[in-house]
């Protein structure tokens, strides 16, 4: 077991009859506490791995700041209740930081919650200008993959995933967590920090196509977004206005591909 993991007991019932007693992995779902300059900001609920990855994704996504290089400092502190990330950044995104704060009331990993105006959370996206040089058999390379590249998943059954896949599917880097916000925030964050960019390739989410998920893609430069699942109309018509590639629904056998023009 790990610090992302812990056993419970639980009573396995067959429905021809019988009863084990069993134990397995389950996944720790933990309160994070983000502060910027020591303006609480936010408190999700999240994977407690890789919290340095996730606090440079969410910083990005959230865009209080255009580059990694802009948070001088993430400070991770654990405690009994969970754990408190202290972000410090540039002096210039200040003014970013407080507007940010001034529409927001509360947050959640839902997205909307705690935007005060419709116009804040539908803001423009930046025009992904790159293109992905993937073809048909990378996806589908990258999905043959990446079961092997989620132990956390393999050993509790309940978190999403978020892969960094190159122009020919090979997997590059795998970040995991209980939330799919959090779990391409945390593969954002990793990006960012490295100085990694997309080179041609590709994002995969074990997940359904959220909008929130095209709009980090959007801003991460990211011009192809594979998901598991499908897609809402929202995310379609954002991935549309951004200039990113939908692919949905991806399964071993078959994807869909989102076209230009509605049906």
């Amino acid at each position: 077991m790990s610090d992302t993991s812990r056993p419970v007991a639980f009573a396995r019932i067959a429905s021809a009859g019988g009863r084990d007693d069993v134990a397995r992995a389950v996944a720790v779902e933990a309160p994070v506490s983000v502060e910027f300059n020591g303006i609480g900001y936010a408190v999700m609920m999240a994977s407690p791995a890789e919290l340095e990855d996730f606090a440079t994704g969410f910083a990005l996504s959230e865009r209080l700041v255009e580059h990694a290089d802009e948070i001088l400092a993430i400070d991770h502190h654990a405690s009994p209740a969970g754990h408190i990330l202290r972000i410090t950044l540039a002096d210039s995104r200040t003014e970013t930081l407080l507007g940010r704060v001034r529409h927001r009331v509360s947050d959640s990993s839902c997205g909307l919650c705690g935007i005060e105006n419709l116009e804040q959370a539908l803001r423009p996206l930046p025009v992904v200008t790159t293109t992905s040089t993937a073809d048909d058999a990378a996806i589908f390379a990258a999905l043959a993959s990446l079961r092997d590249l989620q132990p956390l998943n393999r050993e509790t059954g309940a978190v999403h995933a978020a892969a960094q896949c190159r122009a020919d599917g090979t997997i590059m880097a795998v970040r995991e967590d209980v939330g799919r916000h959090n779990a391409f925030d945390k593969l954002i964050g990793a990006m960012a920090r490295d100085g990694r960019d997309w080179d041609g390739g590709f994002a995969l989410l074990s997940s359904r196509c959220s909008y929130e998920l095209v709009e980090k893609a959007a801003l991460a430069g990211c011009p192809m977004l594979v998901t598991i699942s499908a897609p809402t109309t929202l995310a379609v018509e954002r991935a549309r206005a951004a200039g990113v590639r939908l692919v949905v629904l991806a399964r071993p056998d078959a994807v869909l591909v989102v076209e230009g023009d509605e049906a």
